[in-house]
């Protein structure tokens, strides 16, 4: 079924004064930015082709039995900068700041990871507004917990950093981190993709329930495609073998919202690949699919 801008209202055209668009439950905030990521280059053009490949998104969820698009999902103006990435972080800082504003739920596309600073920064000011303690949980291949990186403390390699600044992180699907990360992590909110894969055959109980114990009540959720194994999500910029697959991603997802508040969240590091669109259409998918776990907890 083709979704198109009468579902994802308002796609490419912003907020303007449509009633329609201004009363949306959840905002999409295009972020194509792509100057600090460190190996394949193109994850700018990852929130057009998430976009494109939603249209094509059934609009009926079966896991929940629900229909998200009813309640109305905004795609707001991209948000465009050739600059730094500590410019860009605050100019998602402040379209996220205002979404929250609506009452909406903000979904941020990137984009190489250090989109997700800015957001984090937005969603854990709202929290601590609300007297509500805040956590942010990573679904990643790589750790991103560098101070700094090639001159920059807003690198993609540094976003775990900036956000644990704003409260305690939990991080699932860790397979390739730098020597000089390890001391930082804290072992009992981090889950290797090595447990998960152990558990394949049996319960994920214990993983899942030692990361969410990790979460505060708020819970900003940002969700790296490199996660998942390069067998169901090649097209990312660094791909890592042994990843999550969809419905480990997908079952997490649903334990988490049944006990906390998702505040926000986004995906990001899609590289579109020509010719290869299951991974665009994956990415999409999985937007709808969280939006779907949220609403319907």
């Amino acid at each position: 079924m083709y979704l198109g801008d009468d579902v994802w209202v308002g796609k490419g055209k912003g907020s303007g004064s449509d009633p329609e668009v201004e009363s949306a439950a959840a905002v999409i905030v295009p972020v194509p930015y792509d100057l600090t990521s460190s190996w394949r280059k193109g994850a700018d053009r990852g929130p057009s082709a998430l976009l494109d490949a939603s249209a094509y998104v059934e609009l009926y969820d079966i896991e929940t039995n629900s229909e998200p698009w009813l309640r109305g999902i905004e795609t707001a103006e991209p948000v465009l900068c050739g600059g730094t990435p500590e410019l860009m972080s605050s100019m998602v800082r402040e379209r996220v700041s205002d979404v929250l504003s609506r009452g909406a739920l903000p979904i941020v596309l990137g984009g190489e990871h250090s989109v997700t600073i800015g957001a984090v920064e937005a969603t854990a000011a709202a929290s601590k507004s609300a007297a509500r303690p805040f956590s942010v949980l990573q679904i990643d291949a790589h750790a991103d917990t560098r101070e700094s990186y090639h001159g920059s403390t807003h690198n993609h390699a540094c976003v775990m950093a900036r956000a644990r600044e704003h409260g305690p992180i939990v991080q699932v699907g860790l397979r390739s981190i730098d020597a000089e990360e390890r001391p930082g992590l804290e072992e009992s909110r981090v889950v290797w993709a090595h447990e998960i894969a152990a558990s394949r055959g049996g319960s994920h109980d214990v993983w899942m329930n030692r990361a969410i114990d990790g979460l505060a009540e708020d819970v900003y959720l940002t969700i790296d495609l490199d996660a998942f194994d390069p067998s169901q999500v090649p097209a990312t910029g660094t791909p890592e073998p042994g990843g999550l697959d969809w419905y480990e991603v997908n079952s997490f997802i649903r334990r988490v919202v049944q006990s906390r508040r998702i505040v926000g969240f986004d995906v990001v590091e899609l590289l579109p690949m020509t010719g290869h669109h299951a991974s665009d259409f994956l990415a999409a998918k999985l937007v709808y699919r969280v939006l779907a776990e949220i609403w319907a907890a």
